[in-house]
């Protein structure tokens, strides 16, 4: 479990130091769009107050509560899956991706209201208009380790 602890802290950490550099420091959230390697790489300031791509957004504090409810009941699930079944060590990691990318975005939703997304990638002449954040990207690469790593084998 030691493993997933680490994992999760560094997720954490790394996501909000993003934040914090990107959002506060470089004043993102005033500015609105910085481009850093146009168009494959910039930042642009998004509030997302629902789930993925904005996704039941409700601009609420009920909404609010209940997906930082939600994000911290799946993040116990996750640690209680892990204990329970141990997966591989880069399981172990994907759980732990998981859980400091879920925590990162609640820590956003009790300090702004919101999901602090910035990163907008476009590539190929396709422009994306969605961002993005650590968060999300450690939540995506921790399910999918999850999903794909399977269990160690269990001596009889």
């Amino acid at each position: 479990m030691r493993t997933v602890f680490l994992a999760a802290f560094w997720t954490l950490l790394l996501d909000q130091v993003t934040k914090i550099l990107v959002v506060h420091v470089l004043d993102l959230r005033t500015r609105g769009e910085i481009d850093v390697l146009p168009p494959v790489l910039n930042f642009r300031m998004a509030w997302n107050e629902g789930i993925n791509f904005g996704l039941f957004a409700g601009n609420s504090d009920v909404t609010r509560w209940i997906l930082i409810a939600l994000a911290l009941l799946i993040s116990g699930t996750v640690v209680y899956w892990v204990w329970r079944d141990r997966p591989r060590r880069l399981g172990l990691i994907g759980a732990g991706m998981l859980i400091g990318g879920a925590l990162g975005n609640v820590i956003d939703r009790i300090l702004y209201g919101a999901v602090a997304d910035f990163l907008n990638m476009s590539c190929c002449g396709i422009e994306n208009p969605f961002a993005f954040n650590v968060a999300d990207i450690a939540i995506f690469a921790g399910a999918i380790a999850l999903v794909l790593v399977p269990a160690e084998k269990k001596g009889r």
